[in-house]
């Protein structure tokens, strides 16, 4: 019996090397990897949640509008409702079973160490990222794995296929392309309204990742709900393993 997994993929920061910005000089490209029946569990764990604090579960949740407190996340200017969500959006993905993978890169870096040749940020993250979802599911065998993303736009989901078939045609260079096309069943774009759930705790682990990468040394409360979660090798560690920064 093949075990069915689902991986769902979120970003934040710009890619764009054209412009950098001080504050967040940072892309990071965040994977999150689902067993099937897991996903499940987690998806109504969300929905729990949606309903207990919105009434619905049309809601879309978004951490960059929680952390602003926008749109329907308004209600957390009241500091008791503010508490009582961050600790059940904790408490939810504490409990959820996922593993996952993330790739950063310092844009500021990466311009200074390889100027005009520098790659695109994206590219540079999505081969990390498929090669270390290989590296998951060589545990689980035999698996295939379906892989969602959220649409960004028709240009910006363009140029994401080309790249995403340049890493199937060629590998990468750990990883032969045979193995990642007989693990990667789809490759699927998803919109921002069809309210995939698995996409938005992907969201709601990209910026802690990110904010870790860029001050490690100041505790996060996020972070440490999810960092035991991030692939990582025999010893316990995910620095370059699950959780890679670039250069």
């Amino acid at each position: 019996m093949v075990n069915k997994y689902h991986f769902f993929l979120d970003e934040t920061g710009d890619h764009s090397l054209s412009f950098v910005d001080p504050n967040f000089p940072l892309f990071l490209l965040c994977g999150i990897l689902f067993e099937e029946k897991e996903l499940a569990k987690a998806e109504e764990q969300i929905k729990l949640l949606k309903n207990e604090f919105f009434k619905t579960t049309d809601i879309i949740i978004h951490s960059r509008e929680i952390r602003k407190c926008e749109g329907p996340f308004q209600i957390l200017f009241d500091l008791e409702i503010k508490k009582r969500f961050y600790e059940k959006v904790n408490e939810v993905l504490e409990n959820a079973q996922f593993t996952i993978v993330g790739s950063g890169v310092n844009k500021e870096e990466h311009i200074k160490k390889y100027g005009k040749g520098a790659k695109d940020p994206y590219s540079i993250s999505l081969a990390f990222i498929i090669e270390r979802l290989v590296f998951c599911l060589d545990k689980h065998k035999p698996s295939s794995v379906e892989v969602k993303i959220e649409k960004r736009g028709r240009k910006e989901d363009q140029k994401l296929i080309v790249q995403y078939n340049s890493i199937i045609d060629r590998g990468t260079y750990f990883v032969q392309p045979d193995r990642i096309r007989r693990l990667i069943q789809k490759f699927d774009f998803q919109s921002k309204s069809e309210n995939v759930i698995g996409l938005q705790i992907a969201d709601l682990c990209a910026y802690p990742l990110a904010r870790h990468i860029l001050r490690p040394t100041v505790p996060y409360p996020s972070f440490e709900v999810i960092k035991n979660k991030i692939y990582c090798d025999e010893n316990g560690m995910y620095n370059g393993f699950g959780l890679k920064i670039f250069p």
